[in-house]
């Protein structure tokens, strides 16, 4: 049980964070917004692809394709982590020429970006792969930046960001549990 659990993002926050990423998006694509396809990664990064899908068609009037990315047979850390039970993986649309946004709540390692990339490349050939996260937590591992990021957080290894989403929490904001000492 943590110690204490920081506020950092209320529902109102989140939802003015994805909607300012979203904004980021369009104009970083604007020429290309067509060929965009949001692919949401296992769990929270699907909700938030399909919270970006609305907001970019709020905003443009256009509909982007949302896809479901299960990484589980690419994690390098099942024998740490223990058995998942895999998740649909579910591609809208062929990815060969698209510019793929990969969409996750949470960056610390890397390491689940590496295994989404992975992913990616049994289904297609896109154009690019672009990374979009809710929150970087930092300490990384692996040579991965995302694209686009909604807040830069801080933590110390032991801490635990947990993004809750209304789909799948029942409720939106973003916490920070801090461990007991």
């Amino acid at each position: 049980m943590p110690a204490e659990v920081v506020d950092i993002l209320s529902a109102e926050d989140l939802r003015r964070t994805v909607t300012r990423l979203a904004s980021q998006v369009v104009e970083k694509a604007r020429e290309n917004l067509g060929a965009i396809v949001l692919l949401g990664i296992h769990t929270r990064g699907i909700p938030l692809a399909q919270l970006l899908a609305q907001q970019i068609e709020s905003l443009e009037g256009l509909s982007v394709p949302v896809g479901a990315l299960d990484i589980t047979f690419y994690r390098d850390d099942l024998d740490r982590i223990g058995p998942r039970t895999p998740q649909q993986t579910t591609i809208p649309v062929d990815l060969s020429g698209r510019i793929v946004l990969l969409v996750d709540d949470v960056i610390f390692s890397g390491r689940t970006v590496r295994s989404a990339l992975n992913a990616v490349h049994d289904y297609g050939r896109p154009k690019a792969i672009w990374l979009l996260v809710l929150i970087d937590r930092g300490h990384r591992e692996l040579p991965i930046h995302p694209d686009f990021t909604g807040k830069v957080l801080p933590t110390a290894r032991d801490e635990v960001v947990k993004v809750l989403l209304q789909q799948t929490d029942g409720r939106d904001g973003v916490e920070l549990w801090k461990p007991a000492v």
